[in-house]
């Protein structure tokens, strides 16, 4: 059996004899899923890379299965990304200063406040399909007021950086509802 890496996401990984034998015979049994990661692992991919092709970007169920079943095998480790000099330490920081340049929250109307409302349920549900996400549109329901709906825009704009339709268009999402938020 394959090393399992500390870091199933940072590692990336490569087919392995075995992994190459599975995919011309499917003599394993591997699950859909699995089967479907194996097929995209090419030594150049991460776990992080190979986490948008799963559901909800879970991922490590898949890749424990691919390594203990020496499917695959981890041959490095991903590099993080190199960040701008101007970008600060902390994740949720680029969302608290995009926050800071709107109006005050009490200035927004019932209005506004439902137009933001439905814009980033909408968007939740275009992006990922009804009956997905499913505590991030509770929360965004459950806000009775602009501040505790930018509360909520932290994780609503993390939500949709998870998935590559939602992270390319967050900058257009973003300035919509800030227009309204």
């Amino acid at each position: 059996m394959a090393d399992v890496p500390s870091n199933l996401t940072a590692a990336i990984y490569a087919k392995t004899a075995q992994g190459q034998q599975e995919i011309q015979s499917r003599s394993l049994g591997l699950t859909p899923l699995a089967r479907r990661i194996l097929v995209l692992v090419d030594g150049k991919r991460s776990g992080q890379d190979l986490s948008t092709f799963a559901p909800g970007g879970e991922i490590s169920a898949q890749l424990t299965e691919l390594l203990s079943r020496d499917c695959i095998e981890a041959v490095g480790v991903a590099q993080p990304a190199a960040s701008p000099a101007t970008a600060p330490a902390k994740p949720h920081a680029p969302d608290e200063i995009d926050l800071s340049g709107l109006p005050p929250a009490e200035s927004r109307s019932a209005k506004e406040l439902d137009m933001a409302r439905n814009f980033m349920t909408n968007t939740v549900n275009n992006i990922f399909g009804h009956h997905n996400r499913i505590s991030l549109l509770e929360a965004i329901h459950g806000c009775k007021s602009s501040s505790e709906l930018r509360h909520v825009y932290v994780a609503w704009a993390q939500a949709l950086e998870t998935n590559a339709t939602g992270k390319k268009r967050l900058p257009e999402l973003r300035e919509k509802l800030f227009a309204v938020l």
